[in-house]
């Protein structure tokens, strides 16, 4: 099916040399629209007399996106993790360790892992999953060196000039995520995958807060976030269940694992969420889940469905049992207790 590209110039000559110049460029034709807005939007800024330096962020940015998403694109079906940490962890402190230990971990359990390419968490994490299963994710700081001796030359290693698109890469690219002690980085990437999850700018997923063995730093952080974000009614008693605070490696790699034992993945059609998973659920449990998750249902009920029109068109995993229900797009942190319960089955 032909897709008609909704944003255009508006000039009936200029947008339709567009889509000439998109259709001698060659590529997938089914994206053919996507393309033609993407050089729209490229246009009308010029057109809009865009200041130079605006300029330069967008070409930088659709830059580092592109070579980033080609980077990844052969590893698409492979399940991936990120390690967030300090790049200041010395190799003979307790974490680095830790880190090194949870890559491997994930690893022997065919993960492949993404951390940020610099010295400390990052450089353990590399160790730890072996260069064959681990990509960097660098940022170019005049301060820090940008890549690991572990991967240093590999094609899996992408580094970026701006924050927003690596972060971008580290949140789009992961099914999972482990956070290090560190410093304002690793909180920042902490609250931001936080805020995704809990606003449903990205599809819940697991994400684990990992101390060394009797460590304190994530069990002091979690004291705050009770105190003063859910006490305060910052944050919902539901929003706890997004994360999962530990000291031990073996309790984040089961958090991480478990939460794909029978879900595998989720996508909106027409407005209704579809959750997708590999084992079909009983009568019992899905009556349960009517019960206890009908206060995030918007109209009807939790289903049984088959796979959408659009879902066919794509091809997108049609062998796998569904769920559908009218969501009401604000309880993302219910919907993740609706993935522990599909789990179980």
């Amino acid at each position: 099916m032909k897709r008609i590209p909704r944003y255009r110039i508006g000039d009936p000559e200029i947008d339709a040399l567009i889509s000439e110049i998109v259709q001698l460029a060659g590529g997938d034709e089914r994206n053919n629209d996507l393309v033609q807005e993407l050089i729209t939007s490229a246009l009308r800024m010029s057109r809009e007399r865009a200041d130079r330096g605006d300029l330069k962020i967008a070409s930088a940015a659709l830059k580092e996106m592109r070579y980033a998403f080609n980077v990844f694109a052969p590893y698409r079906n492979r399940r991936k993790a990120s390690i967030f940490g300090s790049a200041r962890t010395a190799i003979d402190h307790p974490l680095y360790d830790q880190a090194r230990s949870m890559a491997a971990e994930l690893v022997k359990n065919d993960w492949m892992v993404i951390t940020g390419a610099g010295p400390g968490i990052m450089t353990a994490g590399i160790e730890g999953a072996g260069q064959e299963m681990a990509f960097g994710v660098g940022i170019k700081l005049p301060f820090e060196s940008t890549t690991s001796q572990f991967i240093t030359g590999d094609p899996k290693l992408i580094n970026f000039r701006y924050f927003f698109t690596r972060k971008l890469m580290f949140m789009k690219e992961s099914s999972g995520f482990v956070l290090m002690p560190g410093g304002f980085g690793t909180m920042d990437e902490g609250f931001e995958l936080l805020t995704l999850v809990q606003t449903g700018k990205m599809i819940p997923t697991p994400i684990v807060f990992l101390d060394e063995p009797g460590g304190n730093y994530w069990k002091k952080w979690n004291e705050f976030i009770i105190a003063e974000l859910l006490e305060d009614n910052y944050i919902s008693e539901t929003d706890l269940n997004l994360y999962l605070v530990t000291d031990s490696v073996v309790d984040a790699a089961n958090e991480i694992k478990a939460f794909y034992n029978n879900y595998h993945s989720q996508r909106f059609v027409s407005g209704i969420l579809t959750l997708r998973m590999k084992n079909a659920i009983p009568d019992a449990a899905l009556a349960a889940f009517n019960k206890d998750f009908a206060h995030i249902i918007v109209t009807g009920e939790i289903e049984r469905c088959e796979a959408s029109d659009d879902e066919r068109e794509d091809n997108d995993h049609l062998g796998l049992a569904r769920l559908r229900m009218n969501f009401d797009k604000r309880h993302w942190a219910d919907i993740r207790m609706l993935i522990n319960k599909i789990n179980e089955y």
